[in-house]
């Protein structure tokens, strides 16, 4: 019953977010936070236009009441009203007549999908354009007719928004997971990743009390939300090693991950644990490079944090990414709850990667003096061909304040859940401490 609720609700917030405008500024943002909100309590950070953050600035705040193309006879051809991906995001007002020759540059299409209305913008440079399929370009415009042009817009100043929320666990040390809310009625790109994020981090909250570590999730315009709210959150976006960068996973397509920086990095090898665990073997790997999403932002040379980003469907990879045809026939909540249930699976392997210290280095420690010999030798647990002695031996030679668990599972060939278990055990006997 919990999975059919769980899709329903997935499915409810897939149309209810659909169909917002959304941007790098604007109150498409807010409204978007405000529903996430209902998920989730997310607080709502404002940065305001002209402020520095890093080698950036924050934009000025757009807002677009309507935008259309009449041809000679009046009839509106391209409609705002009809999709908001007809007008180019951040596009300066406009208003004039004049012949195709004349504002041709200005319309955008795509002669191979010629059903599709491509996603455009002008961020950061004050122009305009509009969209349209080529299709209805075909039908709608000729040479010698005479067209109006209008968008009603505006570019003020105003601010940014974020949406952040933290969740303490028993360490203060942090894994992030992020998530970009500046896309328009795309399903895939950006907000399969919002929506997952967001019942990813309700999923946190519910489990709240077991958490080892601690979470800082956050819901940012891509590029220039994640810059700015590093440039606001330098110190504490410093102390954090790993993270999650979520997008595009709600596709019809394969299951596959984009790695982090560091190819070696734990969370690498852990997210395919998960996929072969969850029966996924033909999955497919992305390396590491400077295209993509927030992980250029996060993983920069300041900040060095190691993100990686499961898919289905990744960005660049399906004909649909950046057009109307990425829509809510091509995502369906089904896939969102599968992406949603192996990024649940991924965080708690993450969240119980801990780093011991042994406190009793010089020689082996006695464990029938701590009640652990008579318990556990020679047994065989369950599923695992490593039995809790043998664990136990090799936590206590390796837990040295600089190897973590998941290491120390690859190294004797347990599931970091075994290890975890047993280590728990051992700090709770006094035997290991934290880092």
């Amino acid at each position: 019953m919990e999975y059919v609720k769980l899709k329903e609700q997935l499915d409810i917030y897939l149309k209810k977010l659909f169909p917002i405008t959304r941007s790098i500024t604007g109150e498409g943002n807010r409204e978007t936070l405000r529903i996430l909100q209902e998920i989730i309590p997310l607080q709502i950070l404002e940065f305001p236009t002209g402020q520095k953050v890093f080698d950036w600035t924050v934009p000025k705040e757009w807002h677009i009441r309507d935008g259309w193309i009449k041809n000679s006879r009046g009839e509106k051809i391209v409609d705002f009203q009809k999709s908001n991906l007809h007008v180019v995001s951040y596009s300066k007002p406009i208003h004039f007549r004049g012949r195709l020759s004349e504002f041709r540059d200005k319309i955008h299409y795509l002669e191979h999908l010629p059903d599709a209305i491509p996603y455009r913008t002008s961020y950061y440079n004050e122009d305009w354009g509009f969209c349209i399929s080529y299709n209805d370009f075909q039908k709608y415009f000729s040479e010698n007719e005479e067209y109006e042009l209008y968008i009603d817009s505006e570019l003020f100043d105003g601010s940014l928004s974020i949406g952040e929320l933290r969740i303490s666990g028993k360490s203060e040390k942090e894994y992030l997971i992020s998530s970009y809310i500046c896309h328009p009625s795309m399903a895939n790109d950006s907000l399969s990743g919002v929506l997952v994020t967001a019942f990813l981090a309700k999923y946190l909250l519910e489990n709240r009390e077991k958490l080892e570590h601690s979470y800082r999730i956050l819901f940012v315009p891509e590029t220039i939300g994640a810059i700015t709210y590093l440039a606001n959150f330098q110190k504490e976006m410093e102390k954090i090693d790993n993270g999650l960068v979520i997008t595009t996973c709600g596709g019809t397509g394969k299951f596959g991950y984009k790695q982090s920086w560091e190819k070696d990095n734990f969370i690498n090898q852990l997210i395919e644990d998960t996929f072969r665990e969850s029966g996924i073997e033909d999955f497919l790997i992305y390396p590491f490079d400077v295209h993509g999403s927030d992980e250029r932002q996060y993983s920069s040379q300041g900040f060095r944090i190691n993100c990686a980003t499961i898919t289905k469907d990744k960005y660049y990879e399906y004909p649909y990414y950046h057009t109307s045809l990425d829509n809510l026939d091509f995502v369906l909540a089904e896939n969102l709850e599968k992406s949603l249930e192996l990024y649940k699976k991924v965080v708690m392997k993450m969240d119980k990667n801990i780093v011991y210290r042994n406190r009793y280095p010089y020689g082996e420690v006695m464990l029938s003096k701590h009640d652990l010999y008579p318990k556990t030798g020679g047994a065989i647990l369950p599923g695992s061909s490593v039995s809790a002695l043998e664990i136990i031996l090799n936590i206590l030679f390796y837990a040295d304040g600089e190897c973590d668990l998941f290491e120390i599972s690859k190294k004797i060939g347990a599931d970091i859940e075994l290890v975890y278990r047993e280590a728990k055990t051992l700090e709770e006997k006094g035997i290991l401490e934290r880092v």
